[in-house]
């Protein structure tokens, strides 16, 4: 059975050591209306089919997700996110050997998943939501905090910043603190930039452009770029379906920016590209 501290802390040593070692996470939504898959994995004989195909392809990290977070999204009431993402999350755990993340913003999700074998907490407020702090430092398994500008159903309205990278680090810098008098320890975080969560198209370009300035944290960092907005708008107005290349690309360059998880929808062609890249990137290492 995995330990899910362990693996984190060993990857993390790995990472320290060699920066071209990356880990995939594949997307797992369950619910109706996620802006790429809505409606897609419901069913639970869906959803393993679909996890036994991307940790097939090369998946490290499963990500379940009960609540869409896409642009004007309404909030999901508790219980329904429960039911959910819970059962999904043990048969996950009872069928295959692999580190499955949450990805919620309520403590009592939070809760109820790592009870049932989540090993990662994945909050896009960063544990800002009542009680959330608190349920995670009775915990012992690994958090991401993304940063996010105002909440889903509004993200989108202006977002505005004086310089993107310093605000998001100065907001990184107040939640390690925040955790930290919470008891959580700062070797448990991994930092999450936010791309399309309260930005504009120039905003994320920027950001990718200068991913590897939060390498100042000593922290992993993850990203989620996989068919999001931006690339359709970079590729001239692509729909959806039409993104992969655009975020193999993006993904790519995330991690040649210093991004050590990359959350994504297609997992195969990811972990193609990134075996491109680790390859040469270990030999420039070794040259």
């Amino acid at each position: 059975m995995l330990n899910p501290r362990l693996f984190f802390w060993q990857r993390k040593m790995v990472w320290q050591a060699n920066k071209s070692s990356i880990q995939v996470m594949g997307i797992l939504n369950i619910t109706p209306d996620s802006f790429s898959d809505g409606g897609r994995f419901q069913g639970s004989e869906a959803a393993l089919r679909h996890v036994e195909q991307m940790l097939a392809e090369g998946a490290d990290i499963v990500d379940v997700g009960g609540e869409s977070t896409r642009p004007g999204s309404e909030q999901v009431p508790v219980q329904a996110e429960l039911e959910r993402v819970v059962p999904i999350i043990a048969a996950i755990r009872e069928r295959f050997d692999t580190v499955v993340s949450v990805d919620t913003s309520k403590p009592e999700v939070m809760l109820a998943a790592v009870e049932a074998g989540a090993g990662l907490v994945n909050d896009v407020c960063a544990l800002r939501e009542p009680g959330a702090l608190e349920i995670c430092a009775r915990m012992s398994v690994p958090i991401c905090l993304m940063h996010m500008q105002g909440q889903p159903r509004t993200m989108q309205r202006a977002p505005h910043y004086e310089d993107i990278v310093g605000d998001i680090s100065c907001f990184f810098s107040e939640r390690i603190v925040a955790c930290e008098q919470a008891g959580i320890a700062r070797d448990r975080l991994i930092l999450d930039p936010g791309f399309g969560f309260g930005k504009t198209l120039q905003h994320n370009v920027n950001l990718l452009s200068r991913l590897d300035e939060f390498s100042v944290f000593g922290l992993p960092i993850l990203v989620g770029v996989s068919r999001k907005s931006m690339i359709g708008a970079l590729l001239g107005g692509r729909p959806v379906d039409g993104r992969l290349h655009g975020s193999v690309a993006a993904g790519v360059i995330a991690a040649m920016k210093g991004a050590n998880i990359l959350r994504v929808h297609d997992v195969g062609a990811t972990v193609d590209a990134v075996k491109l890249m680790n390859a040469v990137m270990n030999e420039e290492q070794r040259g």
